[in-house]
């Protein structure tokens, strides 16, 4: 998978190299693991690497999680990789785990543990409407929403796995890995599934709705979102908008799904996106994740991915053009 991320996948992004990154040394560090639990005299150096790729899971992750969010700095991600590397490698050359065993296993291994903590805390924080939203308003999570979440929970399952080793089993990581992962997956599986039952349901309208009828619900959307700019609501749900037109909410979703070919998030996006738009260029006094909410939506991350979506630009490139 890291090497899918890296060097196969067709139009790759920044997250997905941080991605690639994350699962590469994710796999060192479990690998060493692994070999370790079935050969105790496994060579020190092996060891050494295993425990140096820890200290870059907490920063790949950290990156990757606000590389998905378009909240990057690309210099800053690049400077501390690097300086992350390097300092490994002058400390490990300087003090090798085979001579210095001890230091290794002691103030090293809780140097790690700290630093790993720290950078999914600071990923919690970056992707914090996420899990708000998880508890408030689980309709609303996206496809990548899902995906972040499944990453940092899995990251902090094996980190937890790791820290709490010596009360279980050193094997422990390997298998918090594997089930982590098997977890992300299935997470996607529902999330694009649930997204295939969606357009299969748009099938299900057999009558069309007539001509006349589909002008007259257009020029009351016209109306109702250029006076109220109701879509800026980011609870609008389906049922309250036909409430407000005054039609059955049958219909609206019939008229979205088979007559705009859209379903009801990404019409209402495309509105919160125009609105977004505006605010960017007009509005440049505001930071561009309360642009988001001020154009309807609840997350900046959802804000992000569908800005990019939509415009295939990011808020920010959009402002500056």
């Amino acid at each position: 998978m890291s090497f899918y991320f890296l060097f196969f996948k067709q139009d790759k992004a920044k997250s997905d190299l941080f991605l690639g990154l994350l699962l590469l040394s994710l796999s060192i560090r479990i690998g060493k693991s692994v070999f370790y639990n079935f050969n105790p005299q496994l060579s020190k150096t092996y060891l050494q690497i295993g425990l140096s790729a820890c200290f870059l899971i907490g920063p790949l992750l950290y990156f990757y999680v606000r590389s998905i969010l378009q909240n990057l700095n690309d210099s800053f991600a690049k400077r501390t990789i690097i300086l992350i590397v390097v300092t490994i490698s002058v400390f490990g050359f300087l003090f090798p785990y085979m001579e210095n065993p001890v230091l290794w296993r002691g103030v090293v291994y809780y140097l790690i543990n700290i630093q790993w903590l720290i950078f999914i805390v600071l990923s919690i924080y970056e992707s914090r409407y996420i899990f708000k939203k998880l508890v408030t308003n689980r309709s609303q999570i996206s496809y990548y929403d899902i995906w972040i979440l499944s990453i940092i929970c899995g990251v902090f399952a094996i980190w937890l796995s790791y820290f709490l080793a010596r009360y279980t089993s050193y094997i422990s990581g390997a298998l918090t890995f594997s089930f982590s992962f098997y977890i992300s997956f299935l997470l996607i599986y529902y999330a694009k599934n649930k997204a295939l039952i969606s357009t299969i349901n748009k099938e299900k309208y057999a009558n069309k709705i007539d001509e006349k009828l589909v002008e007259e619900i257009q020029k009351k959307i016209d109306l109702l979102f250029e006076a109220r700019k109701i879509y800026t609501n980011p609870d609008l749900t389906l049922s309250v908008l036909a409430k407000e037109l005054n039609i059955r909410p049958q219909l609206l979703s019939q008229f979205i799904n088979d007559n705009l070919n859209k379903s009801f998030t990404q019409f209402i996006n495309e509105y919160r996106i125009d609105e977004a738009k505006r605010l960017l260029k007009d509005s440049t006094q505001l930071k561009i994740e309360a642009v988001g909410f001020e154009s309807g939506f609840n997350s900046s991350s959802t804000f992000y991915s569908s800005f990019k979506k939509i415009t295939g630009t990011t808020p920010s490139n959009y402002q500056k053009e």
